[in-house]
């Protein structure tokens, strides 16, 4: 299955119909033109909460809806304290981890890497790990873009730095125990929690 980001409401593509979540919208995928006016709708109408998209053949499905849109790539990284904390950082009003758009020719471990540093200014933090992409959909100059962004967890000992680089936009750091987790459920994007539940919270 795949599932896209569209800000905090999303699509679901899936082979058969998904009865797991709660949808605005069921749609058997049939034809190319159909796909395109029902993202578009989606885009537009911000009461549907979700659509579950399906057919047989979910790969041309994906094929498909990737066309729509101009693709991008991006990688950023969970970082694990060895006290057992986890790095966060606040950007646009929103909790978030660190991540950037994938340089020309750079590896997305490369960029995942760097982009930790840049942004929270911590340097010797090493990948464990590669956790599950994400996609989310954005719009610019009326463009919509499709952004995969590639995560990886990340070990970190050194000092846990709380100095924000407003720079890059942040606005505040922080280091939190899992215990206190679900605490920013009302301050985070739905697709920073289920990276939250599937790597944290479920190990």
């Amino acid at each position: 299955m795949y599932k896209v980001h569209f800000e905090n409401r999303f699509i679901m593509i899936s082979p058969e119909p998904d009865r797991l979540q709660k949808y605005g919208l069921f749609h058997k995928f049939y034809d190319t033109k159909e796909l395109y006016k029902l993202i578009s709708d989606f885009q537009a109408d911000k009461s549907i909460p979700a659509i579950n998209i399906y057919g047989s053949d979910i790969q041309h499905i994906w094929k498909i809806f990737r066309i729509y849109f101009s693709e991008v790539g991006a990688a950023g990284g969970l970082v694990k304290h060895t006290t057992g904390r986890y790095l966060f950082i606040e950007k646009k009003g929103k909790l978030d981890l660190p991540k950037g758009h994938i340089e020309q020719g750079e590896e997305p471990e490369v960029c995942a890497l760097r982009e930790v540093s840049e942004e929270c200014g911590i340097n010797g933090h090493k990948i464990i790990k590669p956790i599950q992409p994400t996609y989310h959909t954005y719009s610019w100059e009326g463009i919509s873009y499709l952004k995969k962004t590639h995560w990886f967890l990340m070990q970190y000992d050194g000092e846990m730095i709380t100095e924000p680089q407003t720079e890059e936009g942040i606005t505040k750091i922080e280091w939190l125990f899992p215990d206190e987790l679900n605490k920013i459920k009302t301050n985070a994007w739905l697709s920073l929690m289920e990276i939250i539940n599937c790597s944290v919270l479920r190990s």
